[in-house]
């Protein structure tokens, strides 16, 4: 039987962020997402009762599907509300994607909202009761992730002068970006001098805390050729998942961006050399430096040598987190929908000064938990279907 999900069979069409950093007294998760959906809609002239799937997610909401639905007025055919942490969004466009492929709903709506840095940590789901880490008392999640780079560095010989040059990249893609919440530049000196959260990462070395929502409106590559919008053709898709506690995690420097990456690659029909702009979960710099090895853009232990000398900073050899990222752009809790929504905008050639001349592919990649779950998408513009 032939499998519904084809190549470029469907567009994202439509995408906004709500207001970010830190938002007016009052809003809630839900005003934030409902304020990205309206915006995300404007961006490709559909309307709210276009919407027929809602795909929805937020730490601060035990029922987010429910809750926005409600919120919207809208009572949807298809309905799906993953959590499997920051990779869920892209998770969420493969369900999506299959969705519209089965006929099950038409235009789906992918949202996220979260006041997280105006409401506190009391207002932010805690972490699940972990008997085996939690006698240790590391620090969540910094502790998690530090882990996975002192590993790294024994194992690999990688630096914390490599790992502070993801930082110091990531603030240059930041200040060609309007919206980003940190306007000065950062230095090596810098990162390392920084106070240590939990060693050998500095707070320099881990992202911010802001508040912020963001919204995806996908179709039909049929439906979005009628629309305003230039459509960010989904080319491919994959999903893995690998632990929940970072003591479980088969091997410290090997996540599963191998796998998800893998199937993406394969149904999208392109190697990583055909990718233009690398778009990856940095929650801390260790992750960005792990995700180019995962996916393939240098091989495992050689990442340290590959982002050094600004190669992945504005004017270096590989455009990474072209909007400054969870390090210096912004960092709601659950960042993937950010990552999606600056892959689209390249693609698009819609991301002002910091659009990547002749950008047809970029690769979009989540992260969740303590490098737990990975979620790969692959986007294109009408010249690569």
């Amino acid at each position: 039987m032939t499998h519904p999900v084809r190549r470029g069979g469907c567009a994202i069409v439509g995408v906004a962020e709500s207001d970010i950093g830190e938002v007016a007294a009052g809003m809630s998760p839900l005003d934030l997402m409902a304020q990205a959906t309206q915006r995300a809609l404007a961006d490709c002239g559909l309307k709210l009762s276009d919407i027929d799937g809602v795909f929805a997610t937020t730490s601060q909401s035990r029922m987010p599907t429910l809750a926005l639905c409600e919120y919207l007025g809208l009572q949807p055919r298809y309905h799906d509300g993953t959590n499997i942490g920051g990779s869920s969004f892209m998770s969420m466009v493969a369900h999506a994607q299959a969705a519209i492929a089965a006929g099950l709903c038409d235009v789906a709506l992918i949202a996220y909202g979260s006041t997280q840095r105006s409401m506190g940590r009391s207002n932010v789901a805690a972490p699940d009761a972990n008997p085996y880490e939690a006698p240790y008392r590391p620090i969540y999640t910094g502790s998690s992730y530090a882990l996975a780079a002192s590993r790294h560095m024994h194992e690999f010989g990688t630096t914390r002068e490599q790992l502070a040059q993801i930082a110091v990249a990531a603030r240059g893609w930041a200040l060609l970006n309007p919206k980003a919440w940190e306007k000065q530049p950062l230095t090596v000196e810098e990162v390392l001098g920084a106070r240590v959260l939990s060693s050998p990462l500095t707070v320099r070395d881990c992202c911010l805390v802001t508040d912020g929502g963001g919204a995806l409106i996908l179709c039909s590559a049929q439906r979005a050729a009628h629309l305003k919008s230039r459509p960010a053709f989904v080319l491919g898709t994959g999903d893995a998942l690998s632990h929940l506690n970072i003591s479980q995690m088969p091997d410290l420097t090997i996540t599963a961006a191998v796998r998800s990456g893998a199937a993406a690659y394969a149904m999208a029909g392109l190697r990583p050399s055909e990718i233009d702009v690398v778009e990856v979960y940095d929650a801390f710099t260790i992750t960005t430096l792990m995700f180019l090895e995962d996916l393939g853009f240098c091989p495992k232990g050689e990442g340290g040598r590959f982002v050094a000398d600004g190669a992945i900073a504005p004017g270096g050899r590989l455009p990474v987190n072209t909007n400054g990222g969870g390090l210096s752009y912004c960092h709601p809790g659950m960042y993937g929908v950010f990552v999606l929504i600056e892959a689209v905008r390249q693609v698009r050639g819609e991301a002002g000064k910091r659009q990547v001349l002749n950008c047809a592919t970029a690769i979009a990649h989540g992260n969740g938990g303590t490098l737990s779950s990975q979620s790969t998408v692959i986007l294109g513009n009408a010249s690569t279907v």
